[in-house]
């Protein structure tokens, strides 16, 4: 007989084959996407790879635009023509040859959607496991009697009897008077007499009557209070009555239509019912559409599932959240011509004992719910501005309801979205809109700590299991601050990033290759280990990781280097350095360098004391902001840090800019709330520059944004040719009709939309992609076109156009900010976040300035080598040294050992966070051991 553990050739041979397929490097031959050099490079399988380089040099074009879209095209390519039509359909990049990909996958640091209805619960697919968790073993609770609403049976009713009831307990079995298709009461009664149901009972009275015997006086019936009798009884724990009961109820639940009641003598009357009901309200049977605010079903009707209203802003209302109630918290109360309603209010509370002598911040959901929607002889806030909507015929009213305008909680719902069945449906006493309301990691601790029967976990443990792996996941990136029904358009890049990094860890997927972009975007140095774990565990688990990154200790924890350069733009593009981080320390590129110490950026000899005047923000309490006073100094460098989730944008964003943007007239939003903000007298201008692309068409270049292409034109038409031929600044624009090459309309390319394969770009067969009309390019300056000069790099165009002034004073900025690689031409969907961000610094620092502006930075330091931080700090420096004030949100230590002054806000994330841990300058700040900053800053200082 065979041994049944030898191995056929085949197999082995199979396998084998397998084994070394899967052990096989990637191989790139002589890719040339945008600026690489034709260059070669081999990616180690089942590694992490970490590619660095200085800003342009050409990292995302070998990782995204070689690597990852090559992978992405021959995965959809494999596919059915009916299923490629619905993927996004990738270019071939221009690669001679590439080996050993595998289907890839792409994790790039843009905000996941711009959907109002999408949140962190529904991006994650946590909220539709925990849909089904609700509508497979929720108890739906009635809100008036709070107990479980399910359909009754005669087991049901006998066992509550049994249960609750003493021994010989006498009580009547009975069923209501129904009414039904128009009868009328006499017609009802003779039905009931046929049937032989001769008795009804007036439950207020407990007397009889007896339908068979008496002269009916119908007057004297009300269906209100008289019921049918079936069964007068006691309750005795013997099979006999009890087979007597069942019977009894049986008979009521038939002719009463589902429903019959139990009126114990001289007690109450228990209401049952077969239909799921309870307290005299029909309750609907729990789906899981009923708890989606996604689907007209679920939604709540009032605000269609947006949780939001047009109607009265609470902020606006109730701007100070640390008053109370009797201190004047309510706004339009504390006056002398509405005062009543306060008072009314008072005594409401006096009754029901409700605490008015506390924060408005820290008043319960009751209390809350009393002063916004009245209770007795109170009418509540919104009845207040229902009263003076009734007046809307007096000027005066009108003003003053326009006054408290905005958006509010949908009063229906309260701001949960769904509709108000879904609410009474609960899953460990909290309801679906509760559990939403949750920071993931509190929602982690109460999924794992939700205790189910044997029933229970049969039918849930599956959905349990799925909910409870993706909560642990988005823990460990760091996101347990967030809460499930935060909505995705606020998140930042690097938070969206990494809930698609969870979402991947979640997949478990193997053999694949994932690309990220910068994935520690936005992550304090604590959290940088968690994620470099989260990305060995991809690793380990049998994926390819390639990240493109400028992180030290990313950089540090790769198994592989691949370093690009040695420059920007057209003098990068070539691989300066490829193997182990060990070999990158000991190398002559930049990155080496700098890893290694040999190159550094240097802590200023001196901190700037500023201009002795400053910005103070009181009471700001927005989000998770525990009523914080800080001061801004003005005429320095101020660095906010913190970890994530910590408050900084809050602060600086919404409450700050926010605030000053409303003072000067050009806020529209909600401003952060807080109780002032002093000395705003000392600002004339403010801008935030972050990192939104410069322009979403492809028209819009560097050129453009810096006004450069305006000088540039004008000189062109300046020359003799155009003088001769009559041509204006307008004939050199791509832009507008006369100079541009019409086939094309100015864009040098012609797209032709091809079914199932990638559009085609064709560079234009009229112009040959120059954009311009032929007797146009024929003008020239200094032997160029107008075409010549847009190819032009910065750094070119600065030496070409040496004398003249009003174009170089646009252009040197951007070689000041480390962008003198760019084309002048390229465009701007082209530039990555931090380049976007620069060319907008280099615009402001283009403008000769009088004014005294604030200028707000959010994390500039993305997507920055350290080379180009160092040119950076050089471009704030300069703004301070005019004359200006830069408030800087950053997690980078070599911009935060440069700044004069620091604010730490802290120090967790969430609810944790929203504290000011310290401030001071760098030095002062590493002094502090509560710090996770100043931890960091101690090593770097």
């Amino acid at each position: 007989m065979p041994d049944s553990n030898i191995k056929s050739p085949e197999s082995s041979a199979s396998n084998g084959a397998a084994q070394i397929a899967a052990e096989r490097p990637i191989i790139v031959k002589g890719a040339c996407v945008h600026n690489l050099k034709n260059i070669d490079v081999t990616i180690p399988r089942n590694r992490l790879t970490v590619v660095t380089g200085v800003s342009g040099s050409g990292k995302s074009s070998l990782a995204f635009d070689t690597i990852y879209a090559e992978g992405q095209r021959r995965y959809v390519e494999s596919l059915s023509s009916y299923a490629r039509q619905f993927l996004e359909r990738m270019d071939k990049p221009d690669v001679d040859f590439m080996q050993g990909i595998s289907p890839a996958m792409a994790i790039q640091q843009k905000t996941t959607s711009s959907n109002p209805r999408s949140t962190v619960g529904t991006s994650t697919e946590i909220y539709d496991y925990v849909r089904l968790l609700f509508a497979r073993i929720g108890k739906t609770i009635s809100p008036v009697s709070g107990k479980q609403v399910q359909k009754d049976t005669a087991e049901t009713v006998i066992h509550e009897l049994f249960e609750e009831q003493e021994e010989k307990t006498r009580f009547y079995v009975l069923f209501p008077i129904d009414l039904r298709e128009g009868r009328k009461l006499g017609e009802e009664l003779a039905v009931l007499k046929e049937k032989g149901l001769v008795r009804l009972l007036n439950i207020e009275t407990e007397d009889i009557i007896d339908l068979s015997t008496d002269e009916l006086n119908l007057k004297k019936i009300n269906p209100d209070t008289h019921r049918v009798l079936v069964d007068r009884l006691a309750v005795k724990k013997d099979d006999e009555t009890r087979s007597r009961i069942a019977d009894s109820v049986e008979t009521a639940f038939r002719e009463g239509h589902g429903r019959c009641t139990i009126k114990l003598r001289g007690g109450e009357e228990l209401r049952y019912s077969e239909r799921f009901e309870r307290d005299g309200m029909e309750f609907l049977e729990p789906t899981p559409q009923m708890f989606s605010f996604n689907n007209p079903f679920g939604a709540c009707d009032t605000c269609e599932g947006f949780g939001r209203v047009s109607g009265i802003d609470e902020d606006l209302v109730i701007p100070d959240h640390d008053k109370t109630i009797r201190g004047g918290a309510v706004a339009p109360f504390d006056s002398p011509k509405f005062n009543k309603y306060l008072r009314d209010f008072i005594r409401v509370a006096a009754r029901e004992q409700l605490p008015i002598d506390v924060p408005y911040k820290d008043l319960d959901k009751e209390t809350r719910r009393i002063l916004w929607n009245g209770k007795d002889g109170y009418a509540g806030i919104h009845g207040f501005f229902e009263d003076v909507k009734s007046q809307f015929y007096k000027v005066h009213m009108r003003v003053l309801y326009s006054r408290y305008r905005g958006y509010s909680r949908c009063p229906d719902c309260e701001g949960y979205r769904v509709r108000k069945d879904a609410l009474y449906v609960k899953v460990g006493d909290l309801h679906i809109g509760e559990v939403s309301e949750m920071t993931i990691g509190h929602a982690r601790d109460f999924f794992d700590d939700l205790k189910l029967s044997d029933f229970e976990q049969e039918v849930a443990g599956q959905i349990l299991y799925e909910i409870r792996k993706r909560l642990k996941y988005l823990v460990e990136v760091g996101l347990d601050y967030l809460t499930l029904d935060r909505l995705t358009n606020t998140l930042s890049g690097g938070e969206s990033q990494r809930i698609s990094l969870a979402n991947s860890l979640g997949s478990s997927l193997i053999g694949s290759l994932y690309v990220l972009d910068e994935p520690t975007i936005g992550l304090h140095p604590r959290d940088n280990d968690r994620l470099i774990n989260i990305l060995k565990s991809l690793r380990d688990i049998g994926n390819t990781v390639l990240v493109v990154e400028h992180d030290p200790e990313m950089i540090k924890a790769a198994d592989n280097v691949i370093d690009i350069g040695p420059f920007a733009g057209r003098y990068g593009g070539e691989v300066v350095f490829s193997g182990s981080y060990d070999g990158l320390l000991n190398s002559k590129s930049l990155t080496g360098k700098y890893l290694s110490g040999r190159k550094e950026i240097e802590v200023p000899k001196k901190r700037r004391k500023g201009s002795g005047k400053s910005i103070t923000v009181t009471g700001a309490s927005e989000h998770n902001l525990k009523s914080i006073d800080v001061e801004f100094p003005l005429g320095a460098m101020v660095c906010v840090t913190g970890v994530s989730g910590s408050g900084k944008s809050t602060l600086v964003h919404d409450t700050l800019y926010a605030t000053i943007q409303k003072e000067l007239g050009t806020w529209k939003e909600k401003v952060g709330r807080n109780r002032g903000v002093k000395g705003l007298k000392y600002v004339e201008s403010v801008e935030m520059v972050d990192q939104s692309p410069i322009g979403r068409s492809t028209r819009s270049n560097p050129a453009t944004y810096t006004k450069a292409f305006d000088g540039i034109r004008d000189l062109f038409a300046g020359t003799r040719q155009s003088k001769i031929m009559g041509y204006s600044p307008g004939h050199f624009s791509f832009n507008v009709p006369g100079g541009r090459c019409e086939a094309c309309q100015g864009e040098g390319i012609q797209k032709i939309e091809m079914q199932f394969m990638a559009d085609i770009e064709l560079v234009c067969e009229e112009c040959g992609g120059t954009r311009f009309r032929k007797e146009i390019l024929q003008i020239k300056y200094r032997g160029k076109n107008i075409h010549d000069v847009l190819e032009m790099s910065v750094s070119d165009a600065i030496d070409f156009f040496t004398d003249e002034p009003s174009i170089i004073n646009k252009l040197q900025p951007l070689e000041d900010v480390g962008l003198g690689y760019l084309r002048l031409g390229q465009s701007a969907t082209t530039l990555s976040g931090g380049e976007a961000q620069r060319v907008k610094l280099a615009k402001f620092l283009s403008k000769t300035n009088t004014d005294h502006t604030l200028y707000f930075f959010d994390e500039p330091t993305t997507g920055l080598h350290f080379e180009d931080i160092s040119k950076l700090l050089g471009s704030f420096n300069e703004l301070v040294n005019q004359g200006h004030s830069v408030i800087i949100i950053e997690h980078n230590l070599d911009i935060i050992k440069s700044a004069d002054w620091i604010i730490d806000i802290g120090p967790e994330g969430g609810f944790g966070g929203g504290q000011v841990v310290a401030t001071g300058t760098p030095e002062e700040i590493a002094g502090v051991a509560e710090s996770h900053t100043g931890r960091f800053l101690k090593d770097v200082l």
